[in-house]
């Protein structure tokens, strides 16, 4: 408690040194919990996102099917195996049949992937009720990119021309039955979606899909001849290694700031060392160990970031709890960030973040503040009084 206090009244007695140094920590804590919490907040708005109205609890894929493949798709398609089967019968699966097909927005041909499910399906958060319609012409929905980027709009049409399994080609006029709201670029962009049933017939693959999406939360029926099961793991690697890749080149600028930081608290001891030299051998000749004389300019460097962490709670506490509950607005183009999020990013902040953070600092600054007062086991006290410091 004596050494607290005597690293407390040194601190004060700095004055402007120390306001200065506290000032910068507090903006370094501030500052990495709330990128870090702005990449914690992607991930899990993406994630959400696209377990709702993409891959659910997992696919069974048709063993051809690669999505990075548009020509594999002319080979994915299979009739759905029973024990697939009694799961869809059951409303806990929905068969997908994806096919390569083009459209002609504006008298240009534009190719485009044609998507069919069951208009009646719940396991996707996107409203294929819309495609459950009395009229004849083939409905069909889009999303928005898809909608904004071809001049499509609800009651339109639209040509699709297609080939099907034998390779004969026919085309149809669509009307665009609703638009998809999503945050998800991988079921909008380039695609349309129609009732399975339509897309069967028009293929001439009756009964058979390229994929099954399972419920969330609910177990596969394990390995199925001829389809491969891919969980939420697999297809969301996409998306954390997109916002891994981005959380360490910000380290970087993490880096940056704390080294400067660090920088100028060595110095500030440094100078306290050289100013202090009479007081350090005025403790030393009154029995004072060398090992509390360093562990007081130590304490002296972790009370720096302890203050800093008070100060950084005064501003910061306000300012992440504020962008978490509004979030942070984007522009109009923010679906080219390469992000499939909404027109916000709200940060998420957790325990272990903070916790770590303050760490991180804390121990850094500790370390720091050691290394110039660890010269002090090699000073004299009778040098020390004559102000001198080798």
């Amino acid at each position: 408690m004596f050494l607290f206090k005597i690293a407390y009244r040194n601190l004060v007695g700095a004055g402007l040194r120390t306001w200065l140094n506290v000032g910068v920590l507090s903006l370094i804590y501030v500052l990495i919990i709330w990128h870090q919490g702005l990449f914690i907040g992607m991930l899990k708005q993406a994630s959400r996102d696209a377990i709702r109205d993409e891959i659910a609890g997992g696919q069974y894929w048709q063993k051809n099917y690669d999505p990075d493949d548009p020509l594999s798709l002319d080979d994915s398609h299979a009739a759905v195996p029973p024990s697939l089967m009694e799961i869809i019968r059951r409303g806990d699966a929905v068969p997908v049949l994806i096919r390569n097909a083009s459209i002609f927005p504006g008298g240009r041909i534009q190719n485009i992937l044609l998507k069919g499910i069951e208009p009646g399906q719940n396991i996707l958060g996107i409203p294929t009720a819309l495609l459950v319609t009395g009229d004849k012409t083939l409905p069909v929905l889009a999303g928005e990119r898809m909608a904004r980027n071809n001049s499509l709009r609800p009651g339109g049409s639209l040509t699709i021309r297609w080939r099907d399994v034998h390779g004969t080609f026919d085309a149809e006029e669509g009307r665009i039955a609703g638009i998809i709201k999503t945050n998800v670029a991988s079921i909008d962009s380039g695609q349309l979606w129609v009732p399975l049933p339509d897309l069967q017939k028009m293929m001439l693959l009756p009964g058979e899909a390229t994929m099954v999406v399972l419920k969330d939360g609910l177990t596969g029926p394990g390995e199925v001849s001829g389809w491969v099961f891919r969980d939420q793991n697999f297809l969301l690697r996409d998306i954390h290694e997109l916002v891994r890749s981005k959380r360490s080149s910000s380290i970087l600028l993490y880096l940056l700031l704390l080294f400067l930081a660090l920088l100028a608290i060595f110095d500030t001891q440094v100078l306290a060392i050289f100013r202090r030299r009479r007081e350090i051998g005025t403790l030393m000749a009154m029995g004072m160990t060398r090992l509390k004389v360093i562990l007081i300019f130590t304490v002296e460097g972790m009370m720096n970031a302890l203050l800093a962490l008070a100060v950084g709670a005064v501003y910061g506490f306000p300012l992440l709890f504020i962008t978490a509950r509004t979030g942070i607005p984007l522009p109009q183009d923010y679906d080219r960030f390469g992000f499939d999020i909404g027109n916000r990013i709200l940060p998420a902040y957790s325990a272990g973040l903070v916790l770590g953070t303050v760490l991180l600092v804390t121990l850094t600054v500790t370390i720091v503040s050691y290394l110039p007062a660890r010269d002090i086991s090699r000073l004299k006290p009778t040098d020390a009084l004559r102000g001198k410091v080798s």
